[in-house]
């Protein structure tokens, strides 16, 4: 289970509250305007944000003080953090060993990874050679050889179109469920949310409001979810 409990971020005059749990495997949405503080929220969970006060913590443990790297999460960004002049299959094996020093089983594991988000063809090409949905896969492929159990995505699929961004929310969906894996998606698009996760985290008005069932909070939605979707 992850609990944010009493956590405050205060960041250049703007200051974002959260006092919530999100049960271990869940998908959860994390939803809200423009500005309102969504991947604050995130960049604190990974350990690159401190908060001025309260604390994170992991199945009871805290780890608020604790290094990002050694944190027990995988965090996807909007730009997918590729590095160019690597192929996709260095790229992916970065989730391995940061300096490439790889074993053959390591290799066998990174092809099983690309085989697995449809890639297999493509590990020789660099990133400029994808297109942004084939990014957005080799991105994932890094994440599954991580096999860490909790999942941050910042918007990484944000620049995709509505039918490759559906593809890549299944895709996100299948390759978690299996593995119970605790995802926090951040998402300004109510269809997003709809789609992938089972419960919602409102950021609004600087309180990130403890996880609501998805389509309750949209059937009966507060004041300021009314707001945001007018």
């Amino acid at each position: 289970m992850l609990t944010l409990d009493k956590l405050q971020i205060d960041q250049s005059g703007f200051r974002l509250t959260a006092d919530l749990n999100v049960a271990t495997g869940a998908r959860v949405a994390v939803l809200g305007p423009s500005g309102a503080g969504k991947s604050t929220l995130l960049a604190c969970i990974a350990g690159f944000l401190a908060p001025t006060s309260g604390r994170v913590l992991w199945n009871e443990t805290d780890i608020t003080a604790t290094d990002p790297g050694k944190r027990p999460l995988s965090i996807v960004f909007q730009d997918n953090n590729l590095f160019p002049h690597l192929s996709v299959a260095q790229n992916v094996a970065l989730g391995i060993s940061p300096a490439l020093k790889l074993r053959p089983e390591d290799r066998a594991r990174v092809d099983a990874s690309l085989s697995r988000v449809g890639l297999a063809d493509l590990a020789n090409r660099k990133p400029g050679a994808l297109s942004g949905g084939q990014q957005s896969r080799v991105a994932l492929a890094r994440v599954l050889l991580r096999d860490k159990p909790l999942l941050l995505l910042d918007e990484p699929f944000a620049a995709l179109g509505p039918s490759l961004k559906a593809d890549m929310l299944d895709l996100v969906q299948d390759i978690t469920a299996g593995a119970g894996t605790t995802v926090l998606m951040v998402t300004h698009d109510p269809r997003d949310a709809q789609r992938f996760a089972e419960q919602t985290i409102l950021v609004a008005n600087g309180v990130a409001a403890p996880p609501v069932a998805t389509p309750d909070l949209f059937a009966d939605p507060p004041a300021a979810l009314r707001d945001y979707l007018e």
